[in-house]
């Protein structure tokens, strides 16, 4: 562990105002919070490591269940696998290096918070805005596939079937209303669906061994282009393209650090939550990736909507896999609470600092931001019914909307890292209660494949719906940022952190407007 020390850093420097009620710093302007500002939007302590545990798992495993095949169409079961290994590696990389930055940032604002530690305001908003688009379109993913799932299974059973819209109000409905309830709420039920998904997911790998559904060679069942090789039936080039989908496996893990605010010890448990979650998905993962295909064959596995129920049907029968596929949705539902925890918090943490408009960061009598997760959820549904009335029904409307969540994951992924090894070189000497023991070389892995995922985008004219996507809501929040919201910044922990390079900003310590005075002068009042 090294300590601050005075030489550690110089602070940003400060302009201050003559009304000593704002000051510049650079190229942004800081006002004062207000009296009850912070209190207004208080957030509650509830979890330990297990449930630090259970929200990244949650958060997660719905990757397991669906979206993650459509790389096999790309790239055949070989060209799968290679990219499967490929994010590990990236994963380990990432979740060492973010473990570090979050336990030395023991804060709300995860990605933005390191951004802007290292690149200062632009920095800190174009990596945080990355993740808001990760998370709310992950958000809306999951809901489009958990009502296919859904429907699949109450049109078998009850035959009933409804359209996709209804079942996204539904779903939405319901999880803001969890999430919402309360943080003890969240952490204690992302636990229990964790604990339940990794169950279902036995129980399939079980079944599929014992059963005899499975078959080695239906892993290689698509038929090889000319000149090309069962392992990679299309060639070497698709592996890039199979890389976003395999993200799927680990998307949602490096939510973590949003939830220093919520952690009673967030600088040990963090890191060794990101530790215990990455080995439980490692191998839930590789069991789906394997099982799950060799029981559909790849060819079928690589197209299908629902693998996972697909793959209950094939051993058990449509009655039967209908029950089972109701314990499957669980799988779906867990990672809609997680993912919807981490968009609330993201956009709770850059409207609390000023990036984002400050109502967002509202919290209600129970301690969780019920706005931002309303917000976060209309603009889902409405991205949701723009593909689809749009023509890109079904799994294309799906895959759409997945490769926006990946593309924003990518960049934000990308973005920690350079945040990582300029902080390394910008604060040496701040605290740092735990170290990565890949270092810098951790990050740069990390930040090397990131870059090749998105290089990958831009080759594949498949993706560029959500590249569009994506570039439309940035022109949209720069100008923003530019015009307004850049002269309205307010002195957040995250804020504190950087403006005074390391000193200030736990808020766990010492409260949430410690600053206030040294930057604006005079009575904070």
């Amino acid at each position: 562990m090294s300590q601050t020390s005075s030489a550690a850093s110089t602070p940003e420097p400060a302009s201050r105002a003559s009304s000593a009620s704002s000051a510049k710093v650079s190229g942004a302007t800081y006002t004062r919070a207000g009296e009850g500002y912070f209190e207004k939007r208080g957030l509650k302590r509830a979890a330990g490591v297990w449930g630090l545990w259970g929200l990244a798992v949650a958060a997660v495993i719905s990757g397991d269940f669906s979206g993650w095949n459509f790389g096999i169409d790309f790239a055949g079961f070989g060209g799968m696998l290679i990219a499967f290994v490929i994010l590990v590696a990236m994963y380990y990389g990432m979740i060492f290096s973010i473990g570090e930055m979050a336990a030395a940032m023991p804060h709300t604002g995860g990605a933005y918070s390191f951004a802007r530690s290292a690149m200062g305001p632009w920095g800190g908003l174009i990596t945080g805005a990355a993740e808001t688009i990760e998370y709310v379109a992950t958000t809306a993913v999951i809901v489009f596939f958990s009502a296919s799932y859904a429907d699949a299974i109450t049109s078998e059973l009850l035959g009933v079937s409804l359209p996709g819209w209804v079942w996204w109000i539904i779903l939405y409905a319901v999880f803001i209303a969890l999430n919402a309830a309360g943080a003890s709420i969240s952490f204690t039920f992302a636990i229990v669906v964790s604990v339940i998904s990794i169950a279902i997911i036995l129980v399939f790998s079980a079944m599929a061994l014992f059963s005899g559904a499975f078959q080695w060679a239906n892993l290689w069942d698509i038929a090889p282009d000319p000149g090309q090789t069962e392992f990679l039936p299309h060639g070497v080039l698709p592996i890039l393209f199979a890389l976003p989908f395999a993200m799927w496996f680990f998307l949602g893990i490096e939510e973590l650090p949003l939830a220093a605010e919520e952690s009673h010890d967030p600088v040990r448990d963090i890191p060794r939550a990101g530790f215990w979650a990455r080995g439980t998905l490692i191998v839930t993962g590789l069991l789906v990736l394997f099982l799950n295909t060799g029981v559909l064959g790849a060819e079928a596995t690589g197209v299908a909507a629902e693998p996972l129920l697909d793959g209950f049907r094939a051993i058990v029968g449509d009655g039967l896999a209908a029950v089972l596929a109701l314990f499957a949705l669980v799988g779906l539902l867990a990672s809609l609470q997680g993912i919807m925890f981490a968009y609330g918090r993201n956009m709770y943490s850059l409207s609390r600092a000023g990036y984002y408009p400050q109502f967002l960061s509202l919290t209600g009598r129970r301690k969780t931001p019920w706005v931002a997760l309303v917000v976060g959820a209309v603009i889902g549904f409405v991205a949701l019914l723009i593909i689809e009335f749009t023509g890109g029904s079904g799994s294309v409307a799906g895959a759409i909307v997945l490769n926006i969540a990946v593309w924003g994951a990518v960049l934000a992924y990308f973005l920690q890292m350079v945040s990582f090894i300029i902080l390394r070189k910008k604060l040496p000497n701040v605290d740092r209660p735990y170290r990565s023991p890949w270092g810098i070389t951790g990050a740069v892995i990390a930040a090397a494949i990131a870059l090749l995922i998105f290089v990958g985008f831009l080759l594949n004219p498949t993706f560029l719906p959500a590249i569009i996507a994506i570039a439309v809501v940035y022109v949209i929040l720069l100008v923003g940022f530019a015009l307004v919201f850049r002269h309205r910044l307010v002195l957040s922990p995250e804020e504190e952190y950087a403006i005074s390079g390391g000193v200030h900003g736990d808020p766990q310590a010492e409260g949430y407007d410690s600053m206030e005075n040294e930057v604006f002068g005079g009575d904070k009042h």
